[in-house]
């Protein structure tokens, strides 16, 4: 019975690490995200795949990030009709999932299209 214990509360632990690693990319939790966003899909927003591709690394997402997020920098919603139409959208999340976490951010973006997944 102890043994059976043990290796419940052994394979609950394990389980809610797996889920925790999952929601964090880069270190910044893209749970939320995941609402709006896929790696290789458009939803809501375009795929984040598409906008790796868009800002080719790390530092100048984050330098946009760092800007204030100004719709003129971003990269796809200045080109883009549909993703410029929702770009008010994306600024409100951004006041409250990014700023102050722009590294971060970035970081989990680029992350998260090496790996595949979010």
């Amino acid at each position: 019975m102890k043994k059976t214990l043990i290796i419940a509360a052994t394979a609950a632990f394990m389980m809610t690490g797996l889920a925790a690693t999952e929601a964090l990319a880069g270190g910044f939790n893209v749970k939320r995200c995941k609402a709006c966003h896929a790696v290789s899909k458009k939803k809501v927003g375009p795929s984040w795949k598409d906008v790796a591709a868009a800002y080719g690394d790390e530092a100048t997402l984050a330098g946009v990030f760092k800007s204030g997020f100004a719709v003129s920098d971003r990269k796809i919603a200045a080109s883009e009709a549909k993703w410029k139409k929702k770009a008010g959208m994306m600024t409100g999340q951004y006041k409250k999932l990014i700023k102050g976490h722009e590294d971060e951010a970035a970081k989990a973006l680029f992350d998260a299209v090496a790996r595949g997944k979010i």
